[in-house]
C-alpha cells in the first residue's frame, strides 16, 4: 500500500480550498496551487470562514480553526507544489482539455509513486489517465459541495487503475473522516449525478405537465423523501418497506415516468434565456442576494446539524 504523507491540491476555488482544509485538519502536510496569489489568498480567507463556522458549532476547537489555514502551503509554482507530494488531487474547472493538460504536467513533475486523482464530476478517469504514463495510478475522487460538510466522496476507478491505487485513495479518505464509496466501473455521472439527474428530470416533468408546482415538489422532497434519505439509503428503505411492495409500485409507475434523453424543455429554455439560477438572479425561482444567501446558509446549517448527530 502506498504511504501518503504529503498532499497537493491543484485548484483553490469552490471545492479545492475545502479539500485542502480537510487534509490539513487531519494533520497531513498540504500544498495548494492556483494561477494567482489573489486566488490563493482568498482560499485562505474561505478556509478561515469555514473553520469559524465549525468552531461556533463546536465541531472544531478555536485553536485548530486559527492554525489550519496557515498550515496549508500555497504557491503559483506547480512544480514546487507537487514535487514531493504522494497524492495529488486536481480540482480545477470542468474542462477536459484543461484537465488533460494538467495531468500531463503532473505526470512529468511528480515522483514515480505519486497517485494522481481528479475531483471531476463529469469526466472518466480513463480520459485523464490517457494523458499520463501512469494509468495505474490515476483515479477520480469526486467530492460534493461543500466538501467540508458533505462526507461522501466517490472513488472511481478505470480498467487500468491498480487495486493498490484504488485502495490507497479509499483508505486515505476514510482516514480523514470522509465516507468514501467505491465505483468499480466507469459510468457517466458515476453514482451521485446519475441519481440526481433522474430525480431532476422527473421534477421538471411534473412541473411541465401541470401536476404540481416547483414549490410543492421541493417541499415534498425536503419534508418527505429528504428526511428519510438523510438517515437511510433508497435500497435500505425499499427493504424496510418490502421488495414485493416496491416491485408492484414500480411495475405500475415506471411506464408513466419521464424517459427523455435530452434536458427538460423548461431547463433548456431557461439556459437559452440566460436564467441560470442564483448566479443570474433567475432560474426556476427568482433570487435576490438575500434569498440566495439564506438558502446557502440554510443548507450549511442543516448539514452541520446532521454532522453533529451522525458522528
Amino acid at each position: 500500500m502506498t504511504e501518503v504523507k504529503k498532499i497537493a491540491v491543484i485548484g483553490a476555488g469552490l471545492l479545492g480550498h475545502g479539500i485542502a482544509q480537510e487534509f490539513a485538519m487531519a494533520g497531513y502536510d498540504v500544498s495548494l496551487h492556483d494561477l494567482s496569489e489573489e486566488i490563493l489568498v482568498q482560499a485562505k480567507v474561505n478556509m478561515a470562514r469555514n473553520l469559524r463556522t465549525l468552531a461556533e458549532e463546536g465541531l472544531v476547537d478555536g485553536a485548530q480553526a486559527e492554525s489550519v489555514p496557515e498550515r496549508v502551503r500555497s504557491s503559483t509554482d506547480l512544480a514546487e507544489v507537487v514535487q514531493d507530494a504522494d497524492f495529488v488531487i486536481e480540482a480545477v474547472s470542468e474542462n477536459l482539455e484543461l484537465k488533460q493538460k494538467i495531468f500531463a504536467q503532473l505526470d512529468k513533475l511528480c515522483q514515480n509513486h505519486t497517485i494522481l486523482a481528479s475531483n471531476s464530476s463529469t469526466f472518466m478517469p480513463s480520459s485523464l489517465s490517457s494523458a499520463t504514463s501512469r494509468p495505474d495510478k490515476v483515479v477520480v475522487t469526486h467530492y460534493f459541495n461543500p466538501p467540508y460538510l458533505v462526507p461522501a466522496v466517490e472513488v472511481v476507478r478505470h480498467e487500468g487503475t491498480s487495486d493498490e491505487t484504488f485502495d490507497t485513495a479509499f483508505d486515505l479518505l476514510e482516514s480523514i473522516g470522509k465516507k468514501p464509496v467505491r465505483v468499480q466501473k466507469e459510468a457517466l455521472g458515476f453514482i451521485g449525478n446519475r441519481l440526481q439527474a433522474a430525480l431532476v428530470r422527473e421534477c421538471f416533468s411534473l412541473v411541465e405537465k401541470g401536476i404540481a408546482s416547483a414549490e410543492d415538489i421541493d417541499a415534498l422532497v425536503r419534508y418527505g423523501l429528504g428526511r428519510r434519505l438523510s438517515v437511510a439509503g433508497p435500497l435500505e428503505i425499499a427493504d424496510v418497506a418490502g421488495l414485493d411492495i416496491y416491485s408492484a409500485l414500480t411495475s405500475y409507475i415506471l411506464p408513466d415516468l419521464d424517459d427523455s434523453t435530452t434536458p427538460p424543455k423548461a431547463m433548456a429554455e431557461s439556459v437559452d434565456r440566460g436564467d441560470l439560477g442564483v448566479k443570474t438572479g433567475q432560474g426556476t425561482y427568482a433570487w435576490t442576494d438575500d434569498s440566495s444567501e439564506e438558502v446557502k446558509q440554510r443548507i450549511a446549517r442543516a448539514l452541520i446539524q446532521i454532522q453533529k448527530w451522525s458522528t
